[in-house]
C-alpha cells in the first residue's frame, strides 16, 4: 500500500451552545486506506466527519488534502477540497424530482461544468458500478434504502474524489438492506479507495478497516488496527464497547 497522506486533520475542535462538541481530535488517512470511526450515540462522530468536510466549520484545527493546507476563508478553495472529498450521510441526501441517473450527473454539470451528454454517460457509469444500470431512470421514491444509499455513493464517486467520507451510511436502512450497501463499500475498499467511515457495523470494521479509532464525549481516546483493539482477551475500551453493542442486540 503507497503510505502518502491523502487527508490530515490536526485538532480539530468545535463548540456549539457553549458546549464542547470535538476536542483536539487529529487524524491521518493514507492512500488506499479504511479508517473506522466507532463511538456511543453523541461522541462527535457525525460532527467530525462534517467538520472535516467543513459543513460544520470547524472552531479550531488544521486540515491538510495532499501536503496541501486548506485555507476555509477561500470559498473557491473550500469548494474545490469538497469536490475532492466526497460525503456519503445516513440519510442519502437525494432531490426528490430527479431521477437516480440525474441525483449523479447534476453535481458533474454545475460543478464541474461537463456538458449534458458526457455527464449522463458518467452517471450511468457509476450507477452499474453499484448495481443499478436498470434503475438509473426511476425517482428515489421508487428505490429501496439501499438503492438510494448506492445512488448516494455512486454520485460521490463521479467526482473522482480523492478521499470519501461515509457518516453511518446503512443506520438507516432496514436490517435486510444493510448488506448491500456494506458490499459496495467492501469492493470500494478492495479497490484502493481511501475511506474514513463512521459505523456500528462491527464485523465490516473488524474485516476491512486499517484502523479503528474510538470515540467518546468529543475526544477520539483510542486508536489501532483492528485485531488488537478488538482481539479476544484484549482489554480495550473499542472492545468494551463493542461487547455492549452485541449485549444490547445491535
Amino acid at each position: 500500500m503507497n503510505q502518502q497522506a491523502v487527508l490530515r486533520v490536526e485538532g480539530i475542535c468545535k463548540k456549539m451552545d457553549g458546549k464542547s462538541i470535538l476536542d483536539d481530535c487529529s487524524l491521518t488517512v493514507n492512500r488506499g486506506e479504511l479508517k473506522v470511526l466507532i463511538g456511543p450515540s453523541g461522541a462527535g462522530k457525525s460532527t467530525f466527519l462534517q467538520s472535516i468536510n467543513c459543513l460544520i466549520p470547524p472552531d479550531a484545527g488544521e486540515i491538510y488534502l495532499e501536503g496541501q493546507r486548506l485555507d476555509r476563508t477561500d470559498t473557491a478553495a473550500l469548494c474545490a477540497f469538497r469536490a475532492q472529498v466526497g460525503m456519503i450521510f445516513q440519510d442519502f441526501n437525494l432531490f426528490d424530482h430527479l431521477t437516480a441517473e440525474e441525483n449523479v450527473a447534476i453535481a458533474l454539470r454545475k460543478v464541474r461544468g461537463m456538458n449534458a451528454s458526457d455527464a449522463k454517460d458518467r452517471a450511468q457509469k457509476e450507477l452499474a458500478l453499484v448495481g443499478l444500470a436498470r434503475r438509473a431512470l426511476l425517482y428515489p421514491a421508487q428505490l429501496s434504502g439501499g438503492q438510494k444509499q448506492r445512488v448516494a455513493i455512486a454520485r460521490a464517486l463521479a467526482m473522482d474524489p480523492k478521499v470519501i467520507l461515509l457518516d453511518e451510511p446503512t443506520s438507516a436502512l432496514d436490517p435486510e438492506l444493510v448488506g448491500e450497501v456494506l458490499s459496495v463499500i467492501r469492493d470500494l475498499a478492495s479497490g484502493g479507495m481511501t475511506m474514513v467511515m463512521a459505523t456500528h457495523q462491527m464485523d465490516f470494521a473488524r474485516a476491512l478497516a486499517t484502523e479503528i479509532l474510538f470515540m467518546e464525549r468529543g475526544r477520539i481516546i483510542e486508536q489501532g488496527a483492528p485485531e488488537t483493539l478488538l482481539a479476544d482477551g484484549s482489554n480495550t475500551r473499542t472492545r468494551d464497547f463493542c461487547l455492549r453493542l452485541l449485549e444490547m442486540g445491535a
